[in-house]
């Protein structure tokens, strides 16, 4: 893929045999892509066995799980929905999908059950990459690019996302997401 080809709304799926063990065997959505300012996304398929309202000090009671986002600030929250055009300040990234929106009417919407868990994921710090940092990373094969589809993030189980977008994919892709996260050569 070149870079005129790449945009935001796009996954990002580790190669199989990414040893990074922040990416490895990751679909990350692209949220914001700029070749010269850096870019922005969020690991869709690493829960981290906690609810949202047990990390946010004064928000509803919400069972909703928090997914890793990436190794940049992890001392922050993010959040994706396909609510946009209930929450204001919502980023358009894909058709359905939804980067942030101001806050407070996030809570109000949670409280008044208008935003359900199935409607939102919550993210622990992101994935970025700096200018021209994301281009070099797909020059070196580290990344294979995929269309977005909303179920991905809504729909599937994050166990099997990557697995899932690799197969959607076809052909090789098909195969490489067969190859065994661990291979054993005896």
């Amino acid at each position: 893929m070149t870079k005129a080809e790449l945009k935001k709304g796009q996954v990002l799926l580790a190669e199989p045999f990414m040893l990074d063990p922040n990416f490895k065997r990751t679909a990350v959505i692209l949220c914001e892509y700029s070749p010269e300012e850096g870019s922005v996304g969020f690991v869709m398929n690493k829960p981290l066995n906690m609810r949202v309202d047990s990390l946010i000090q004064d928000f509803p009671e919400f069972e909703a799980d928090v997914f890793y986002g990436g190794p940049v600030a992890t001392d922050t929250i993010h959040y994706i929905h396909n609510v946009g055009e209930l929450l204001d300040d919502s980023q358009p990234v894909v058709p359905g999908v939804y980067w942030g929106g101001d806050f407070e009417k996030l809570k109000f919407l949670i409280s008044s059950q208008l935003i359900k868990p199935h409607n939102i994921r919550f993210f622990v710090g992101y994935s970025g990459w700096s200018s021209g940092q994301l281009d070099i990373e797909l020059e070196m094969k580290s990344w294979v690019t995929a269309l977005m589809d909303t179920n991905y993030l809504f729909k599937t189980e994050p166990g099997s996302l990557w697995e899932q977008v690799m197969q959607n994919k076809g052909d090789r892709y098909a195969v490489i997401s067969q190859v065994p996260d661990e291979a054993n050569w005896n």
